[in-house]
Parts: C-alpha cells; sequence; structure tokens
C-alpha cells in the first residue's frame, strides 16, 4: 500500500468523522433550547435552574405555565428535575424523575378550584438525536400513569370518594421527528400493549355516583403536524393562516367499557366491547375530515326500570366526513358517509313490541354514502362570522352538486336501496321555494314492502287507511318489479323545475 493511499484513506476517515460531528450531533443545550422553543411556540411560559457538570445539565424546578384561552384557567406543570446527558455519540438523553405534578387552576362561575394531577412513569427512556434543526426523540417505558391526587373548590378540599380518575399506558414505544424551519414540522409513531382507564365521582347531595372503567388493547398513532413559529392561541385563524395543520390514524385491536352507579335513586350498569376500530383525522386552513369506525360492538344496559338488560350489536358502524372551512370563491368537493351494519337486539328487547315473532328479526343494515361540490361562504374559523351566521338569514354555502353513491335500509324484512346524481342552479330559486333547482335523477328498489305492511296491520300498528294511503303512493312513485314484492322507481329532476316518477309528472 502506498503513502500516498494510506494518507488519502486518512484524510477521507477523518473528513467522515468530522462532518458526522459537525452535521449529525446534538448536545445538551441543543435539547433544552428547542424545548424552551417549542413549548414557548405554543402558549407556555417556561422557567428553570440550570446547572452543567462535566456532560450533564441538570434542570431544576421546571415550570411550564399556560393560561387558557377565553378562560380563567391555566395549567401548570412542575418538574423537580430534569437532566440532559451527553452520550458522546451526539445523542442525548432525556431522564425524568418517576412522578411530576400537573396543575390546573382557574374559576368555574366565580368559585375558584385547584386540581392536582400526577403523571408517572416506569423505565421512561428517552433519547434525541440528529442535528439542531432535525431531531429525532426515540422514547419507550414500560408504563406511562396520569391520577387524579387532590382538588380544592371554592377553599374546601374534595375527597377522593367524590371524585377520582386514572389512566395507565402499558408497555409503548414511539418516535418524533422534528424538522425545525419557517414551521415546526413534526412526524410521529407511537405503539401501546393497552390503555386503561377508570373514572369515579359521588354527589353527597343528589346521592347520584357514577363508576367507569375500560381498556382499550393494541394501539398504534401515526401522525403528522405543522406548527407555526409563532401564533396567537386567543386567535384561532390566526394560528390556521398561519400554517397549523394536523392528521393522523389511532388504531386499537379491543376495547371493553364497564359503568355502574345511582341517577335520580335509580340504579344502572352498562357494559360495551368491540373488536378494534380506527379514527383518523385531519385539519388545516382549507378542510376538516373525520373517518370513525368501530367493529363487532356489543352494548348491554341494565336500569332498574327494566327486570332485564338491554342487549344491541352492530358487526360494523362507521361515520365519515370532508369538508372545505374556509370561504372561497372556488367550488370544493365534499363528502359525508355513515353506516350501521348488521345492527342485533335480544329476543327479550324484540319482544316489548313484537311478542308473537311477528316481524323477521334479521340483522338491520343503514349506510348512505354520498358526494359532491359546494361553495363556502363563511369562514367557520372566524368566530366573529359564525355568530353574524347564527344571528342572521344569510346561507353559509351554496350547494352545487350531489351524488348518492350508495344508499341501503334494510330492516325487518324490507329494504330500500338506491343511488342518485344531481347539480343544482343557485341562479334560480323560485321553482323550489327558495332552494337551489335540482337538475338529476334518482334509482331506487324498494323490496318487501307489502308483506311488511299486511304484517304491521295483523300487529295492529297500521291500520286498513293508513295501509291503502302508504300502497297508492307507493303505485304513484314506483312500478313493479320482476321479482315478486319488488318496486322500481327512477325519480327525475328537470332544468325547467318539473319532477318525474318513471316518466310520470309529480309536478
Amino acid at each position: 500500500m502506498s503513502v500516498l493511499f494510506r494518507r488519502s484513506c486518512g484524510a477521507a476517515l477523518a473528513y467522515a468523522v468530522a462532518t458526522h460531528s459537525a452535521f449529525a450531533d446534538v448536545t445538551a443545550q441543543d435539547v433544552w433550547a428547542d424545548w424552551k422553543a417549542y413549548l414557548g411556540g405554543v402558549g407556555y411560559t417556561v422557567t428553570g435552574d440550570e446547572s452543567v457538570s462535566g456532560d450533564v445539565t441538570t434542570i431544576t424546578d421546571m415550570t411550564m405555565m399556560m393560561a387558557l384561552p377565553e378562560t380563567e384557567e391555566r395549567i401548570q406543570v412542575v418538574i423537580p428535575e430534569m437532566t440532559l446527558t451527553e452520550n458522546g455519540d451526539g445523542t442525548v438523553n432525556i431522564g425524568f424523575p418517576p412522578s411530576y405534578p400537573v396543575m390546573v387552576s382557574g374559576d368555574s362561575e366565580g368559585e375558584p378550584f385547584t386540581a392536582e394531577l400526577l403523571f408517572t412513569n416506569d423505565a421512561l427512556d428517552m433519547v434525541v438525536s440528529g442535528t439542531p434543526k432535525e431531531m429525532t426523540y426515540d422514547y419507550k417505558a414500560n408504563s406511562l400513569g396520569l391520577s387524579l391526587n387532590s382538588v380544592e373548590f371554592d377553599g374546601e378540599t374534595v375527597s377522593k370518594d367524590m371524585i377520582d380518575l386514572g389512566l395507565a399506558i402499558n408497555n409503548m414505544t414511539g418516535s418524533s421527528l422534528m424538522k425545525i424551519g419557517e414551521n415546526r414540522d413534526i412526524t410521529q409513531t407511537f405503539t401501546a400493549d393497552n390503555a386503561s382507564y377508570n373514572i369515579a365521582f359521588n354527589d353527597p347531595e343528589s346521592g347520584d355516583d357514577a363508576r367507569i372503567k375500560g381498556q382499550l388493547e393494541q394501539l398504534t398513532f401515526e401522525g403528522d403536524s405543522v406548527l407555526p413559529s409563532e401564533f396567537d392561541l386567543e386567535n384561532i385563524q390566526n394560528l390556521y393562516k398561519a400554517g397549523f395543520a394536523a392528521s393522523g390514524i389511532f388504531t386499537y385491536g379491543a376495547g371493553n367499557t364497564e359503568m355502574a352507579g345511582t341517577a335520580e335513586g335509580e340504579a344502572f350498569s352498562m357494559a360495551s366491547d368491540s373488536e378494534g376500530g380506527r379514527f383518523a383525522g385531519s385539519i388545516d386552513a382549507n378542510r376538516i375530515a373525520y373517518d370513525l369506525e368501530q367493529n363487532s360492538a356489543k352494548v348491554a344496559v341494565t336500569t332498574a326500570d327494566l327486570p332485564f338488560p338491554i342487549e344491541i350489536a352492530m358487526e360494523k358502524a362507521g361515520f365519515k366526513f370532508e369538508f372545505p372551512i374556509a370561504a372561497s370563491d372556488e367550488v370544493e368537493p365534499f363528502a359525508f358517509a355513515m353506516n350501521l351494519t348488521n345492527f342485533t337486539m335480544s329476543d327479550v328487547l324484540w319482544g316489548m313490541f313484537d311478542p308473537a315473532g311477528a316481524l323477521p328479526r334479521d340483522p338491520a343494515t343503514i349506510a348512505l354514502d354520498t358526494s359532491g361540490t359546494g361553495k363556502v361562504m363563511v369562514d367557520f374559523m372566524d368566530p366573529e362570522a359564525v355568530a353574524a351566521l347564527e344571528a342572521g338569514d344569510a346561507a353559509p354555502g351554496e350547494l352545487h352538486s350531489l351524488k348518492i353513491n350508495e344508499l341501503i335500509v334494510s330492516l325487518v324484512g324490507a329494504s330500500l336501496t338506491g343511488t342518485g346524481d344531481f347539480t343544482f342552479d343557485n341562479s334560480n330559486t323560485e321553482a323550489f321555494d327558495g332552494m337551489p333547482t335540482p337538475v338529476g335523477e334518482a334509482t331506487l328498489q324498494l323490496v318487501g314492502a307489502n308483506t311488511l305492511i299486511d304484517t304491521l296491520i295483523s300487529m295492529g300498528f297500521v291500520s286498513e287507511n293508513d295501509a291503502l294511503g302508504a300502497r297508492m303512493m307507493m303505485g304513484l312513485m314506483a312500478v313493479p318489479g320482476e321479482e315478486p314484492d319488488t318496486l322500481n322507481s327512477k325519480i327525475e329532476f328537470t332544468e325547467d323545475g318539473q319532477i318525474l316518477a318513471n316518466g310520470q309528472r309529480l309536478k
């Protein structure tokens, strides 16, 4: 090996080490400065006594205080001691005490209150790596906990017998990547084996009390958010205009809740469980979206008025929407959907109104899936604009199109299904009494309606005269299908304001 080659390799290695130290290291001071900048940016006032000994920076009596906007309340977190230890490899360990208090104080209807919560951890380990402008926080813990330590209301201490709460998260790991530039971009992931909670209260004056406990299994979270470098929490509109945005997906594998107590002197209890679900959401200055889903949910309720439990179950329940929220001259898309799939209830509950079992007890399903376009004319992040909307008669926006992708209503032996596609003429509001004129058509199918009407007559729920009126309406709106007890209908809305049912003019 030549001397030139050895010197070249040595120079390259030295350069690699030097550049790694320059561009991929964080120090304790970097982390502490970022904490103060981050917490200060979201509204906290941060104080603490700082001391350095070797590679360890210790923050004593670290206090974070924030006054909540438009209230007399404030939150104060006090960490007696936090250590920042430089590991020698460009990373920093953050050490926390096993417990520290979280104080919440304020004024409720003119009466001051103070609540002290206790945050606890078992083997919490947090390591910061990266660079001062791009820090990654990796953490894990055997458990994290939050419990109610004490409450004072109007100068009097409230005992734990009157109110208590606790939260625990077990075997958790997570990571947060913070990219610090004009804004702070945060990417987070989180998993935990389970989370449990319990809440109890007792009102000695009324005698009402309740105890709630539950657990979620196999928790996961993935999310992204953007925090502006500077914003005013008291002005939510400016917060979003400055660039705030958040999105995330939370899932769990199974869950259960138990509740028992007394209300107005009557005992009650409730138990529910499910086989998992998800919650996804996003929001920014222009749009808001939610998507909730729960699988195989069961609920049982017992009250003093009924000697048996009320039991219901559903295979799936969901709710989803996406809407624009900022005023704009542009036509923008929206969507709304919900479903209650294979809903069932116990025979005991059926027997309350159908003891003879005349009605089919097949699982029921209700589902609706729609999408469309519209124009938002009110900025929903502006409190003054929303207040003016509530006080006046102005419309919040214009509907320009609506598509019914799916409609299902199936219960007690009958089913209604359909689709539709419409546009709306907002310049013509005379044909439909102030509403924009729809143009388009809907296709519907009704199965089992006549059989259901006959059953309701035999049960005494519907009179012959009422049934005759319903059948006449169905005859006017629909035509018989190929299968028995099937009705088909095509409803059309024309540009000149007419309504046609299967080609027959109704309006």
